[in-house]
């Protein structure tokens, strides 16, 4: 007799104070999310990639990202190409409908944030103004 084995993968209940989002906050690319996803496995420095807003860049608004070991209170979790992102409640009022892709190319190279809630942007992809 042959037992069924499961190959859904166990997903630890979420620390007090942090909820799920989904993907209509910010989505990755397959290309970002495998490139995040390497990131993280070559830089050791947390499990989740942190994208968050602050004020500041040529455009009064930009994007910052980092790897960080755990989630905080009031964090959205967002699971998205393989990769757990945590957005911070005041960053997802501005990143709503977000897409984060990644080329490999030698020019213009890079992550780039495709935000439909920026009215401007600078040209080096990485400051927006709403």
């Amino acid at each position: 007799m042959s037992v069924p084995v499961s190959t859904a993968t166990i997903i630890p209940p979420l620390p007090e104070g942090v909820r799920e989002g989904g993907e209509q906050l910010v989505r990755l690319t397959p290309d970002a999310g495998a490139k995040v996803a390497a990131l993280i496995a070559r830089e050791r420095a947390g499990d989740f990639l942190r994208i968050a807003i602050t004020g500041g860049g040529c455009n009064g608004l930009s994007y910052k990202m980092k790897f960080v070991p755990e989630l905080r209170r009031g964090d959205i979790l967002v699971r998205s190409a393989g990769v757990p992102v945590a957005v911070d409640p005041k960053t997802a009022l501005y990143l709503k409908g977000t897409v984060l892709d990644y080329s490999s190319k030698m020019v213009a190279g890079g992550f780039k944030f495709s935000n439909p809630n920026a009215k401007a942007s600078c040209s080096c992809g990485e400051s927006f103004s709403v």
